[in-house]
């Protein structure tokens, strides 16, 4: 088949629009696979050090703000559901719709970021950065410095692939508002979609095993 015969959005190298769609949605699974693989090595390494040193993960998880990380887990809740009805907007060919929702999906996103950098600048204040301002106070844990490590790693690739999404919400959005999607033709919003929700379940997994390992104890920031 002729490169003339391919017009709107179908790319030449593919024979039909469903075969397009259907080969990128395949590719952001495959993809999503293998960041479950990524996590998955953080939260093994997290079960590991938690199994070796309780005391040390109950004392680190005690400087957590668990209020801070619910208002976090809320927003990031509220992100996926604007996600979510992007895509459905994108599925009845609404661009101004679809792209003032992934607009919102972003500021929600930004909302969580204002909440962590309270979370890591009071750290920073306390001394309980490892590697770059460990001074904490009183007679902590030897082991401390672990959880601490472990909670700035695993939070921090959070953040980052994150920022990955606003990028890519930045195009998606553009492309919306041009009219490049349609109800024949989604498939950008909803990959997208499929990222952001995978952000999102990475953080429903962190909340509880950094945030609420010390809630029996009363938790809470000292």
């Amino acid at each position: 088949m002729s490169d003339a015969t391919h017009t709107g959005p179908l790319a030449h190298h593919f024979e039909t629009l469903e075969q397009q769609n259907e080969t990128s949605a395949i590719g952001m699974w495959a993809f999503l696979v293998q960041e479950v693989m990524f996590f998955g090595g953080m939260f093994a390494c997290y079960i590991v050090y938690r199994h070796m040193y309780p005391t040390a993960f109950l004392e680190g998880s005690a400087h957590l703000d668990p209020l801070l990380g619910g208002i976090n887990t809320a927003v990031l809740l509220g992100s996926s559901l604007t996600m979510a009805l992007a895509v459905r907007a994108a599925q009845l060919g609404k661009r101004g719709q679809t792209a003032l929702l992934i607009g919102a999906t972003v500021v929600l996103g930004l909302v969580f970021f204002g909440v962590k950098y309270f979370e890591y600048a009071e750290k920073w204040h306390h001394g309980l950065v490892p590697g770059l301002h460990w001074a904490p106070t009183g007679n902590p844990d030897p082991h401390l410095h672990i959880f601490f490590a472990l909670y700035f790693i695993m939070t921090g690739m959070h953040a980052l692939h994150m920022v990955i999404g606003f990028v890519l919400m930045a195009f998606v959005g553009v492309r919306a508002l041009r009219g490049r999607y349609s109800p024949e033709n989604y498939i950008g919003v909803e990959v997208l979609g499929l990222y952001w929700h995978f952000v999102d379940l990475v953080w429903i997994f962190l909340f509880p095993l950094l945030y609420l390992l010390s809630a029996h104890l009363g938790g809470g920031a000292h």
